[in-house]
C-alpha cells in the first residue's frame, strides 16, 4: 500500500457529506443507569462523495481516481469543506491560530495540530497533511517567514535552529485529511440519458 499525495477532485468533495466518527460502548445496568467508555482516543472521519457527483464527466473522475488508487489500497488527500484550516471556515488562517509547543533548546520538530474546544473540555488533533503554501508559523506571536519547512509526508514543521525555551510555537495553515477508498466496489448505475450515478461511494481517514 501506499499514500498518493494528490487531492480529491475539489468540485466533488464540495458536496460530498460526512464528518467525525467516535467509537463509544455503553452497558445499561439493572438501575437503567449507563456505564459508558470510549473505545477510541480519537475521531476517525467518514465520508460519502457520491452526493458531489452531478456530471456524468464527475462519475468518470471518480472511477479513474478510484481505479487509480486501486479501491481500497493505496490512500489520498480530501478536502473537507466543514473544516479544513486552523481557524474558522470563514476566517483567514493566521500564524497565530493554533499552539503547536513550546520550545526548548533542542527540540526542532513540531507536530501541527488544531484544538477543539467546549467550555473546559477540549482535543487535539494532529494534522499530518498540511495545504502546501498556506502554512505561517509565529514564534511568541511573531511571524517567521524562514528558518522552517514542512514535510509534504508527515506535516512536522523543521526548525534550522531549535526555538529558545519558553518560546511559544504557533501555526496556522489549511490542510486534507488523509484518506482511502472504504470499498473494493463501485456500482455505476446508467439512465437513458446516459448521466450515470453511483448510490454509495465511502472514504474512510487514514490514521497510523
Amino acid at each position: 500500500m501506499a499514500f498518493h499525495d494528490v487531492r480529491f477532485p475539489d468540485n466533488i468533495s464540495r458536496g460530498a457529506r460526512g464528518g467525525p466518527e467516535r467509537r463509544t460502548q455503553i452497558v445499561e445496568l439493572a438501575s437503567s443507569a449507563e456505564e459508558r467508555n470510549a473505545s477510541w482516543a480519537n475521531s476517525r472521519r467518514r465520508y460519502d462523495v457520491a452526493y458531489g457527483i452531478r456530471r456524468a464527466d464527475d462519475l468518470a473522475a471518480v472511477v479513474a481516481f478510484f481505479e487509480a488508487c486501486n479501491a481500497r489500497l493505496h490512500g489520498f488527500r480530501f478536502k473537507d469543506w466543514a473544516d479544513f484550516r486552523s481557524c474558522l471556515p470563514t476566517q483567514t488562517p493566521a500564524a497565530t491560530n493554533q499552539s503547536i509547543g513550546t520550545g526548548n533548546g533542542a527540540a526542532t520538530l513540531f507536530q501541527p495540530t488544531k484544538r477543539y474546544s467546549f467550555g473546559a473540555q477540549s482535543w487535539t488533533r494532529a494534522i499530518t497533511k498540511p495545504v502546501a503554501g498556506t502554512v505561517t508559523i509565529a514564534l511568541n506571536g511573531t511571524s517567521q517567514a524562514s528558518g522552517w519547512s514542512v514535510s509534504s509526508t508527515t506535516g512536522l514543521i523543521n526548525f534550522t535552529t531549535a526555538p529558545a525555551a519558553g518560546i511559544a510555537i504557533t501555526a496556522g495553515f489549511e490542510f486534507d485529511v488523509p484518506v482511502r477508498f472504504d470499498t473494493d466496489a463501485l456500482n455505476v448505475t446508467l439512465d437513458l440519458e446516459r448521466l450515470g450515478s453511483i448510490t454509495s461511494i465511502p472514504l474512510v481517514e487514514i490514521r497510523s
